[in-house]
């Protein structure tokens, strides 16, 4: 994606990640399904069912014509959609920007990034491997990391926000929205220069307690013995006759 400001001919795939149906609605995986639905909902655009096993709207944002995406893949699976989608449109993949939810950052936050790895996102991965390359533009969206001695890696993504969370969830959104507004504007390197460097975590709420704070796991709690002061070992009563004699002959 160029740092230039996009021509009005340009083409460009956003697509959302998250899984489909009710049971997942709101849980923090979703985190690219909100972010393209406000997107889409600020423009006046509808999703349609059916294309490349996606949810897909169309139209134009920003002087750029948009195809946005939400695969109904399940996380894991969408690299299929996204390629499909991508290839049916002729989009350059500089130019498939897929916006997602990332535990490695903060509540309230996101990041920008032209490329790069996965990251540890299965959705991501199974993106990169489909379109065989990670030059594509990524929208991270915070979600948290989860508190180890409540829940797993999965449960957590799996799990929904807290109505306090929910308060900074729904601006971090708005602000995700702006955030690809800014890149169809002005191109992803100004996008990412107003920002990365923007750090909405002090909105986010404190947790009650810290990671450090919360009880141990039972196993770790059973292994956790009482200090006990070491004491000098003891030493033969036989040994010590023996060294006073020695040291009396030595003296003598």
């Amino acid at each position: 994606m160029s740092q230039n400001p996009p021509s009005s001919d340009s083409a460009y795939l956003i697509v959302g990640l998250g899984n489909p149906g009710p049971k997942y609605a709101g849980t923090r995986h979703n985190a690219g399904f909100m972010v393209v639905d406000e997107l889409a909902r600020r423009h006046g655009l509808r999703f349609a069912r059916g294309q490349a096993n996606a949810e897909v709207a169309r139209g134009n944002i920003q002087g750029a014509r948009v195809i946005i995406a939400k695969p109904l893949t399940y996380m894991n699976l969408s690299g299929h959609a996204v390629s499909a989608l991508a290839n049916y449109y002729k989009i350059p993949r500089e130019q498939v920007l897929v916006v997602y939810d990332d535990i490695a950052l903060p509540l309230g936050t996101i990041r920008i990034r032209e490329k790069g790895s996965a990251g540890g996102h299965n959705g991501i991965a199974n993106i990169i491997q489909q379109l065989g390359t990670q030059n594509f533009p990524r929208l991270r969206v915070g979600v948290d990391q989860p508190v180890v001695a409540q829940h797993s890696r999965i449960g957590w993504v799996l799990g929904r926000f807290n109505k306090e969370e929910q308060e900074v969830v729904d601006k971090v959104v708005s602000t995700a929205a702006d955030a690809i507004e800014a890149i169809l504007r002005d191109g992803i390197e100004r996008a990412m220069n107003q920002y990365n460097t923007r750090d909405t975590e002090k909105d986010a709420p404190q947790k009650a307690k810290s990671k450090a704070s919360q009880p141990l796991p039972p196993a770790t709690q059973e292994q956790a013995q009482p200090e006990v002061t070491p004491q000098p070992p003891k030493v033969n009563r036989w040994v010590e006759k023996l060294q006073s004699i020695y040291h009396r002959e030595e003296v003598e």
